[in-house]
């Protein structure tokens, strides 16, 4: 590499471009450990549902008050 510390640089345009730099990959970082969390949470979600009984995965629906049941033709 060379010899150059561009955190240290007089310039203050290359000063800003490092910290610019800096700060996108630290908010790419925190961007990724969002994502992860959130996997492992639907993960857990997904975990729990296939623990759970069978008969709970085929109960009626709870809509089915709000369906209409039975149509009437009016004549």
């Amino acid at each position: 590499m060379s010899g150059v510390n561009y955190l240290e640089d007089q310039n203050p345009t290359v000063r800003l471009r490092v910290w610019a730099l800096g700060q996108m990959i630290w908010g790419g970082f925190m961007a990724s450990v969002g994502l992860i969390a959130l996997g492992l949470v639907l993960l857990a979600i997904w975990g729990v549902g296939q623990l759970l009984d069978e008969r709970s995965k085929t109960a009626p629906s709870p809509y089915s008050a709000l369906q209409i049941v039975q149509t009437q033709d009016i004549v």
